[in-house]
């Protein structure tokens, strides 16, 4: 197994695992609210300065968060030794970063959590457009796809635009971009032995 190989299997395993832990999560977390309820909210809820923290929902949301983060560093790195490109390794750790501190400071952080949380989305969405250059055919595209639904979902998200959907339901539009995303770019980059040559790229 080469870097490229373990960079995929990392990226894929950690979303994978995250997606159940979320769902897990909401299933134990009595009345929640896909649309009214953010999906930090599996974390700790935090309204009007009074928190509630539900067990086992909280502790299962935080490490398997923490988890995915892990492993999205440990595969920025991966993929910097395979592709030499710094670009999308520096983007993939910051969003890396920010999956970790989600899990190590849910809502109870305050201004931290929210800043944990654009780091999370903002950058990732960058990850993804930047990935078109590594990436050949279809998904190529559907990555830069993926990563512009991301950034639009968040800008709406930021301004309180939820088209209907509610605040959870809006930032799993962003949340769903980005894993979505994750666990193809994962299964592209696992999916070969032979060594990928980065693309040239109107977008550089």
């Amino acid at each position: 197994m080469n870097y490229k190989n373990a960079a995929g299997v990392l990226l894929f395993i950690g979303a994978v695992l995250f997606i159940l832990g979320m769902l897990i999560a909401e299933f134990l977390y009595p009345g929640y609210s896909a649309s009214a309820n953010h999906i930090s909210d599996l974390g700790a809820t935090c309204h009007n300065g009074t928190c509630i923290i539900y067990q086992p929902s909280a502790h299962i949301f935080n490490t398997s968060i923490s988890f995915f983060g892990c492993l999205a560093l440990i595969s920025s790195y991966f993929i910097w030794r395979e592709f030499q490109n710094h670009l999308i390794s520096l983007l993939l750790s910051f969003s890396g970063i920010g999956l970790l501190g989600i899990g190590l400071f849910p809502e109870t952080a305050g201004i931290i959590h929210f800043i944990v949380s654009f780091i999370t989305f903002f950058f990732g969405g960058l990850s993804a457009i930047a990935s078109y250059k590594l990436m050949k055919g279809p998904f190529a595209y559907l990555s830069v796809l993926m990563g512009v639904m991301d950034l639009i979902a968040s800008a709406l998200f930021v301004s309180k635009i939820f088209l209907g959907l509610g605040p959870g339901g809006m930032e799993r539009m962003m949340a769903y971009s980005l894993l979505f995303w994750i666990i193809g770019f994962g299964v592209n980059l696992m999916s070969s032995e032979r060594r990928c040559t980065p693309r040239e790229s109107k977008f550089t």
